[in-house]
């Protein structure tokens, strides 16, 4: 990978970091590897531990005495506090979307979910996931509301949807897909309470799925640290 320039190198530091940690290159409980990641990047330990303190403040990233920095955990009440709040914000950004959205990002969001379906014939779990992200990010954006769209992703950062692919199986799949055909369509009709209702139920199958992933075992694991 190559090395980052000195130029605006915190942000990109912090923005790379972040992109490594909710795209599951590490799991919940995982220590950090401080000194294989400044060789990766090619930057000194003081940068790289500057942005950890930053991912730490926004729940990524556990900062351990005399253990360095890990992967942080979500306890089983952590977790449904998070998605309880997440299903709350994208119902209503799911109305305000359908308000204001114009017909070239709902066909960008279009767009998105072609290319999720593409992932899903040929079986790529991570590219699937990584475009259904993508649809869910632009209707909250479309809400033009910066306020909702922050807490949205300090949220996600947090919960971090691609860190559960083992726990998304078939049926699971089968699901989100049909959840999502049902969106486009909703959305593109500009319905915004049954886009905000189709967006609580599909949230809800979501939710089972990070019910089933191991984040209470881990945060266990990691307690007292």
């Amino acid at each position: 990978m190559q090395s980052i320039t000195q130029q605006s190198l915190h942000d990109e530091l912090l923005g790379r970091l972040r992109k490594m940690i909710i795209s599951g290159a590490f799991l919940p409980g995982d220590k950090i590897p401080e000194r294989q990641l400044c060789d990766q990047f090619g930057v000194s330990r003081t940068p790289l531990r500057e942005a950890l303190k930053v991912l730490a403040a926004e729940g990524l990233v556990q900062l351990a005495p005399n253990r360095g920095a890990m992967i942080a955990t979500l306890s089983a009440d952590e977790m449904d506090e998070c998605l309880t709040i997440s299903s709350a914000i994208e119902a209503l950004s799911a109305e305000l979307a359908c308000a204001n959205i114009t017909d070239d990002e709902i066909e960008a969001i279009k767009g998105l979910h072609d290319t999720m379906i593409a992932h899903y014939r040929a079986g790529n779990l991570e590219g699937f996931l990584a475009a259904n992200r993508e649809i869910h990010e632009s209707i909250v954006a479309a809400a033009r509301n910066p306020l909702l769209a922050g807490i949205y992703d300090t949220l996600f950062f947090r919960i971090g949807r691609t860190r559960v692919h083992p726990h998304y199986s078939s049926e699971r799949l089968d699901e989100a897909v049909a959840d999502h055909e049902e969106i486009i369509s909703v959305l593109e009709a500009r319905q915004g309470k049954r886009l905000a209702e189709l967006l609580q139920n599909h949230l809800e199958h979501l939710f089972d799925v990070y019910r089933g992933a191991p984040v209470a075992a881990s945060s266990e694991a990691n307690r007292g640290s």
